[in-house]
């Protein structure tokens, strides 16, 4: 008599075992893996089959995982350091055509970056370049992308950073805004609570003061759109606002403070030449323009 074989143990398996382990229900593992909710049930009642283990109760309310789950969650996890480690010492070995994944601030990649790649596509001809326009800081370790723009220099260990200057800002309003109005009665458009610990953000409350916020957004178009409209006074990025001239710059006694501006990547793929051309072009865009991204000092 032959014995049946014993089930085949796949990585894909493991991966949606650790999606569901973290979002703790179907929907949100389906949602993180952009599949099915019945696909990630199968994939994990085959790694189930596989182990011979039950690794999850099925609640009303979510699945839970089981004490022996709770075991393989730290080896499932490892085991998913060592793939992203393989893909990144894949891409470090790679040549000048493929993917690069670039991660920066949604209002800095539309109105300041692609133009002026797009515009250089001879130098990354062969590349398919993908912008991933999130003001949320992506794992380079888990391959969320290859490089990374960040305002503020990041600490992550196995990161390598390269200075891209300085992000300047200013306060800015329509030109009838700040002519009509008296200042003790102007209004304020700012960052949301998310966003109010940034440098130029609590120097843009202490001016305030007193006076109101009447609109807050995590958006820097949104905040830029309405201070063209006449809503109030606007702390915007000077590569923003200062050649607009819907606006006009407001003069205050201290200076904006600046934002750092890094190019960052993990220290795995930076030997990739296709990596390394991008990371070359966007150090040199924004050494072209310096001056339009600090402003006026």
């Amino acid at each position: 008599m032959h014995k049946s074989p014993e089930p085949a143990l796949h990585w894909e398996d493991i991966r949606y075992f650790l999606a569901l382990a973290r979002e703790g229900s179907l929907s949100g593992a389906a949602r993180k893996l952009a599949v099915e909710h019945s696909t990630v049930a199968r994939r994990v009642d085959s790694l189930e089959q596989a182990l011979g283990l039950r690794l999850f109760d099925r609640l009303p309310r979510g699945w839970q995982l089981t004490a022996e789950g709770e075991d393989m969650l730290g080896l499932a996890e490892r085991m998913e350091d060592e793939a992203f480690a393989f893909e990144r010492a894949a891409v470090g070995a790679g040549n000048l055509r493929g993917t690069v994944r670039v991660s920066l601030p949604p209002s800095l990649a539309s109105l300041f970056l692609v133009p002026r790649i797009a515009a250089r596509h001879a130098d990354w001809a062969g590349i398919t370049l993908e912008l991933v326009s999130d003001l949320r800081e992506v794992n380079l370790s888990r391959r969320e992308a290859d490089l990374a723009v960040r305002l503020g220099r990041p600490r992550d260990p196995g990161l390598v950073v390269r200075s891209l200057g300085k992000l300047g800002f200013g306060l800015y309003a329509h030109p009838d805004y700040a002519r009509v109005r008296d200042e003790s009665e102007w209004t304020f458009i700012g960052l949301d609570d998310n966003l109010r610990h940034q440098p130029h953000q609590i120097w843009f409350e202490r001016y305030a003061g007193k006076r109101s916020f009447v609109l807050r957004s995590n958006d820097q178009i949104a905040l830029l759109g309405a201070a063209q409209a006449g809503l109030g006074v606007a702390c915007l990025a000077h590569y923003l606002a200062g050649h607009d001239a819907r606006l006009v710059r407001i003069p205050t006694p201290d200076p904006t403070p600046p934002r750092e501006i890094w190019l960052v990547q993990h220290a795995d793929v930076r030997r990739s030449p296709r990596v390394r051309a991008i990371a070359d072009l966007i150090t040199t865009l924004c050494e072209e323009e310096a001056a339009f991204l600090s402003g006026p000092q």
